[in-house]
């Protein structure tokens, strides 16, 4: 696995102390910390509250409720992955509602490669979610870097009588001549006018 430079948090909500064992065995330190086991959908509800975990597991069913719920809800509103394990025979019942939602389903009996893999699957989710929740954040920077330079542009037109054109060139050579960014540039004949204006954006 090539997901060393990261650290994923796990919730293990499972009353059965085999289950626990064997997944506890395998979360390598290395790549799963914290790892919190609880052993009810009731405790699980209040870890969830004190911090967000990358991995859910959930061992259905649970001594208060099945967990199908529980699971969806955590992938439904949050950047967590989530595994149901259940008996087979009620595979069929919520399938449906789990897959809908984006849990991962592996019905019991189970094996310990098995779980494995599962592992692996929501280690991979977890990880494409971790990128594009970045590429968002850029986006969402390169927009707000946008908008500033178009501000920046917009003062340059009414103080200096420049065209749309030569206002947006004036700001480029700037930051050419100055190795530095557009947004850089932009900032500073903000604060420039805001201070010749004797007053702060």
């Amino acid at each position: 696995m090539i997901f060393s430079q990261h650290c994923y948090s796990v919730l293990i909500v499972s009353d059965s102390a085999k289950m626990n064992e064997v997944l506890s065995g395998i979360l390598p330190p290395a790549l799963y910390m914290p790892v919190r086991i609880v052993t009810s959908v009731a405790s699980a509800k209040r870890a969830v509250l004190e911090r967000e975990y990358d991995l859910l597991i959930v061992n259905s069913p649970l001594s208060d409720e099945p967990g199908v719920s529980f699971a969806a809800d955590q992938c439904a509103n949050r950047a967590t992955v989530a595994l149901l394990l259940m008996k087979a025979s009620v595979y069929p019942d919520v399938s449906e509602q789990a897959v809908f939602n984006g849990v991962f389903l592996l019905p019991k009996p189970t094996t310990v490669r098995a779980l494995e893999a599962a592992v692996q699957w929501m280690t991979a989710a977890r990880e494409r979610l971790r990128r594009v929740g970045e590429k968002e954040k850029t986006l969402e920077e390169t927009m707000q870097e946008i908008q500033l330079v178009n501000r920046a542009k917009w003062r340059l037109i009414g103080r200096l009588g420049l065209s749309e054109t030569e206002a947006h060139r004036y700001i480029e050579k700037q930051a050419m001549d100055r190795s530095v960014s557009k947004y850089q540039i932009a900032k500073e004949i903000i604060a420039a006018d805001a201070s010749a204006a004797g007053g702060s954006e």
